[in-house]
């Protein structure tokens, strides 16, 4: 195995050392040398999948505490279990790669601007609910899945049971939530700023670095931790790695000028109980179409389902974040699915929409679905092969 000794770098650090223990060249050559494969390689039986750390969900620092379970415990348990059951015999892939591999920016500690490999795979299909600073009321969300960690234009991509699939986001789901309790109607995109805010950034890259900062500062105690933070999230070629605390100020004011009514909320540590917010939401969400056996992949604010399932996604976002916050938030989507596109009643744009979005798919995608299928031992039917309504 190979060793790096950590460091005292990035935000998750808190005065603890990252160390990362990996598989040394030599040892993976002896596997090559072997017929074992990846798909030879079983999760542990009955893994843990409701977790409560002392810390944050990040780094060394978070040390696992042991409870004692509750009613409450036990159903999100086994409503975890039943839906990583339903992704473990979902054939998730992203059709246009050759490889089931994407190299993946490191975007905090040292290792800042160097790449990881990143398998997209059933091995990393495996969801945990991780709670934070040993309460039930902070953190909460869903991690593990391969598709919260690639670029989200690669998301694009992404087939669900060899079927092209839409994305759904809530707009400015925490300042949407903060809003709501303080009873605000947001109009617009909250991270929309004056152009020209910040030096040399075309518009969307400000509204991103906007959104980076807030989001940021929601989860800092002060300033000072969150504008370090956030230039520890940026490669050292980037122009938020040399952004002042005074240039970032301005920003930061520039939105609370904008939104007077999250004042007191920003730099007050609000993350993380937002992050147990929105869980709730994702949780609601995943027993809808659980229990319907369609297959719902969750980044935290938004959802990716198989297009021809848009509509009920639609619906059911708005559902539950009407039962969780008091106020149906608002979504966009990445594309249109193909559910909505019936609804029209035009059968030849429709069958014209099917032929678009079908992407082409290469030899290493087939044959890891045919891998799959007989890991499986099921068969998938795309639906542009059924037709309509199969």
């Amino acid at each position: 195995m190979d060793m790096a000794k950590g460091s005292y770098a990035g935000p998750w650090a808190k005065g603890n050392r990252n160390t990362r223990i990996r598989a040394s060249k030599a040892l993976v050559a002896i596997f090559e040398g072997t017929k074992v494969t990846r798909d030879d390689i079983k999760r542990i039986e009955n893994e843990e999948c409701i977790v409560l750390k002392d810390g944050t969900e990040f780094g060394d620092g978070s040390k696992v505490r042991e409870y004692e379970d509750t009613d409450a415990t036990n159903l999100m348990r086994r409503e975890l279990q039943a839906y990583n059951l339903l992704l473990a015999n979902t054939f998730i892939d992203i059709p246009s790669l050759e490889t089931a591999t994407v190299e993946r920016a490191v975007t905090a500690g040292k290792d800042t601007g160097k790449t990881v490999t990143q398998w997209l795979d059933h091995h990393h299909h495996f969801m945990r609910r991780i709670f934070s600073r040993g309460s039930w009321n902070l953190n909460g969300r869903f991690y593990g899945g391969w598709w919260q960690l690639i670029p989200s234009v690669l998301r694009k991509e992404i087939y669900i049971n060899d079927t092209p699939t839409v994305e759904i986001d809530f707009k400015g789901l925490h300042i949407s939530i903060l809003s709501a309790e303080k009873g605000v109607v947001i109009e617009g995109d909250p991270y929309t700023l004056d152009r020209g805010l910040i030096a040399g950034a075309p518009e969307e890259l400000q509204r991103s670095m906007v959104k980076q900062l807030v989001l940021t500062a929601l989860n800092a105690k002060d300033r000072r931790s969150a504008f370090q933070s956030f230039r520890d999230g940026f490669p050292a070629s980037h122009v938020g790695k040399v952004m002042t605390n005074v240039e970032l100020s301005l920003v930061l004011d520039a939105f609370v000028g904008k939104h007077p009514h999250l004042e007191d909320l920003v730099c007050a540590d609000q993350g993380i109980r937002l992050m147990n917010v929105d869980a709730r939401i994702a949780e609601m969400v995943h027993r809808f179409f659980t229990r319907r056996g369609i297959p719902v992949l969750s980044v935290h604010d938004s959802f990716i389902v198989d297009y021809t399932h848009v509509k009920e996604l639609k619906g059911a976002m708005r559902a539950a974040s009407n039962a969780v916050v008091g106020r149906v938030l608002d979504v966009s989507q990445s594309g249109l699915g193909l559910d909505e596109m019936i609804d029209d009643g035009d059968d030849e744009a429709t069958s014209d929409f099917i032929g678009w979005r079908q992407a082409p798919r290469t030899a290493g995608y087939l044959k890891r679905m045919t891998s799959w299928e007989a890991r499986v031992g099921g068969v998938i039917v795309p639906y542009d092969q059924v037709g309509r309504g199969g």
